[in-house]
């Protein structure tokens, strides 16, 4: 009977072995078979019933079907591991003659690229490169430039006021008064910088862009001095065959004021849509530094003179790519950045 039972218990665990798939499938044959309550457990819990004279024989049947049966086992699960395994390489394998894949870098805006084109050009020119606070006093920003409070330029910026005397600066001219009040003349600098104004988002407008003012304060510096820099500056920019035009204009920070118009570098100033049919583009404001705005800052206008400029840098850029809409440059699609 017992050899029979085993045998019985043998053709059954060899079947389930051969159906299972996987190693959990194999565990659960294990437990069926070796487990508690499993039924190679109950006919070795029987041996306490057979004769004494029988149990050597019994003992080897069992232990004969035992090994059998765990040999079966092992070799499945070595099976399935080892099937396992190739798959997993399969997987995980490398064709080496494929491309490497390419590293992302960083790309540089557009406004850094023209902005160090732009500082390039008057480092070359003797200029310092300074900077100043975005966060400024009242005083630095509108009253030390000849826009004492009422003054109807105020209203015309939109102004960011954090309190009454604080403010986010519309325009990186205080970077030129506190250069005033720090430095002696000779003085010749370019101040870029963020700035912000209450304007609405369209193609050419955005609360916050950037600006470059420049300026030159030393003896005998005359309109003159003031033409040749900007021309320089353009020609260098632009190109030698772009024409400067200057019209007259009014800031409060400098007199005589004007504006600084260039010829369409796209049809040579015979009109297009990219000049709107004008065959000029304006490009910056310019001006003598104002007396009253030396005297402010503590140098003497009686021996000094001086002029100033500034200039859109965002501006600069969608002219010198031509670019249509100064959103673009913020809205940070790779696409459009990698063309630079």
């Amino acid at each position: 009977m017992v050899k029979e039972k085993l045998e019985e218990i043998r053709q059954k665990a060899m079947a389930s072995i051969e159906e299972a798939k996987d190693q959990e499938s194999l565990n659960d044959v294990r437990v069926k078979v070796f487990g508690k309550k499993g039924e190679f457990t109950k006919v070795q819990k029987g041996m306490k019933d057979v004769a004494p004279e029988d149990r050597p024989k019994v003992g080897a049947m069992i232990n004969e079907a035992r090994a059998a049966i765990e040999e079966r086992m092992n070799e499945a699960r070595e099976k399935m591991q080892q099937r396992a395994l190739d798959e997993r390489l399969k997987r995980e394998t490398i064709d080496v003659t494929l491309p490497a894949k390419k590293n992302k870098i960083g790309h540089r805006h557009p406004n850094t690229i023209t902005l160090e084109e732009v500082e390039k050009i008057f480092i070359g020119m003797g200029f310092d490169v300074v900077e100043g606070p975005e966060i400024e006093k009242d005083y630095y920003n509108f009253t030390a430039l000849n826009i004492p409070k009422g003054h109807p330029t105020r209203d015309e910026q939109d102004t960011f006021y954090i309190n009454d005397n604080i403010l986010l600066r519309t325009q990186t001219s205080p970077v030129q008064v506190r250069q005033m009040e720090a430095k002696k003349p000779p003085i010749r600098m370019i101040a870029p910088g963020r700035v912000f104004r209450s304007d609405e988002v369209d193609a050419t407008h955005s609360p916050s862009f950037h600006q470059i003012e420049g300026m030159v304060i030393d003896k005998g510096i005359t309109f003159a001095d003031l033409k040749g820099t900007l021309e320089m500056f353009v020609h260098k920019l632009f190109g030698d065959d772009v024409k400067v035009k200057f019209r007259p204009h009014h800031f409060p920070f400098t007199e005589p004021s004007a504006e600084m118009d260039v010829s369409c570098f796209k049809c040579g100033g015979k009109g297009c849509r990219f000049c709107k049919g004008e065959g000029w583009i304006e490009i910056l404001g310019c001006g003598m530094v104002h007396p009253k705005v030396l005297e402010m800052s503590g140098i003497d206008p009686n021996v000094y003179s001086g002029f100033a400029f500034g200039v859109g840098l965002e501006r600069i850029a969608l002219l010198k790519y031509e670019i249509d809409d100064m959103r673009l440059l913020y809205e940070n699609d790779i696409r459009f950045l990698q063309q630079f």
